[in-house]
């Protein structure tokens, strides 16, 4: 019994010697995406004109970057925040932690190098070489043409600066040890010929990153199977829960009886001029599909993001799209 006691004691020590040393690469070791890239943009007004498009209204990096007003419908942007930083995603919104959104007026990155803000856009690693939680959806952004990254860059450089400092993000345990193993080299990719409708409208979903809201979720990651069929679950900052849409081609409970017109207005009745957002009382139904910015592009490219969507599967799922503080709603 002894020798078995022993023998028992030896596993659990190289068991937990094991776990300790994955531990210690994982948090020492990770992330490892290479060293930024000693790359210098021609801030051309071409250039930065060029980035101003797929930053407000495609990738949307002034949605997370600046604050919206959740007072009205679609939480649109409060004038005079473009790129302040210091929104806040936490554990009351389904996040493994606290999370802020950075500044990235010239006060913010300044002290990045371009090279040092590709990397961060499209890999998540920092510029002190920290991982950090895909808030920001860096797996997909990874992908996008190296050219549009650098657009990107030379708008986010032109802002206005704005003097504020967030926080710092913590992520809660296991996720502050997991988030090491999430950033993984850029692939890069190249810009299809809008022509070509098809690997145009993929481009762009990618880039807007649409799969990730509109794909239930298993443990916090989304079901590949079930991409684009919608009931992923949001907290509403005024108290709720929104329920993401089904985009798939299904005519039963997605948009497969919608026209490529009707598609296309529904974005662009949100940037109508006769459009003002509607207050939205605490509890009350809201959605964080950011309408108001999807809403300026442009007809060819949501018409190419139609197309794709239609080309995809069709997928059934009734979504239950809003649950109002306290109810009990059986979900789907």
């Amino acid at each position: 019994m002894k020798k078995l006691f022993k023998i028992s004691g030896f596993v659990l020590l190289f068991i937990v010697i094991v776990i300790g040393g994955l531990v210690s690469y994982v948090k020492t070791a990770l992330p490892n995406v290479g060293e930024a890239q000693p790359v210098k943009i021609n801030y051309t007004p071409d250039l930065v004109e060029r980035g101003k498009y797929p930053a407000n209204h495609v990738v949307l990096c002034v949605d997370c970057h600046s604050t919206r007003d959740w007072t009205k419908f679609s939480g649109p942007l409060t004038p005079g925040t473009l790129g302040k930083g210091g929104e806040r995603f936490d554990q009351a919104l389904g996040f493994p932690g606290v999370y802020y959104s950075k500044n990235i007026t010239p006060k913010g990155i300044g002290r990045y190098t371009d090279g040092e803000l590709y990397r961060v856009i499209t890999t998540g690693v920092t510029k002190e070489g920290k991982a950090m939680f895909p808030v920001m959806p860096y797996p997909y952004y990874s992908k996008l043409d190296p050219n549009d990254v650098n657009a990107i860059i030379a708008y986010i450089r032109s802002f206005d600066p704005i003097d504020n400092n967030p926080p710092e993000s913590a992520s809660d345990f296991p996720m502050n040890i997991i988030i090491n193993m999430i950033p993984k080299k850029a692939e890069g990719g190249t810009r299809p010929d809008a022509a070509n409708t098809l690997a145009y409208g993929a481009y762009l979903v990618n880039a807007c990153a649409c799969r990730e809201c509109h794909t239930p979720v298993k443990q916090g990651q989304i079901i590949p199977e079930l991409a684009f069929s919608g009931g992923r679950e949001f907290m509403l900052y005024s108290g709720g829960i929104v329920r993401s849409s089904n985009i798939t081609a299904s005519t039963e409970t997605g948009i497969g009886n919608w026209s490529e017109e009707a598609f296309i207005n529904r974005f662009k009745s949100y940037v109508d001029s006769n459009y003002k957002p509607q207050n939205v009382e605490k509890g009350a139904f809201n959605t964080l599909m950011p309408w108001t910015m999807y809403g300026g592009m442009t007809r060819t490219d949501l018409a190419a993001i139609y197309a794709y969507l239609h080309s995809m599967p069709a997928k059934e799922n009734a979504v239950i799209k809003f649950t109002p503080p306290g109810a009990d709603v059986a979900k789907k």
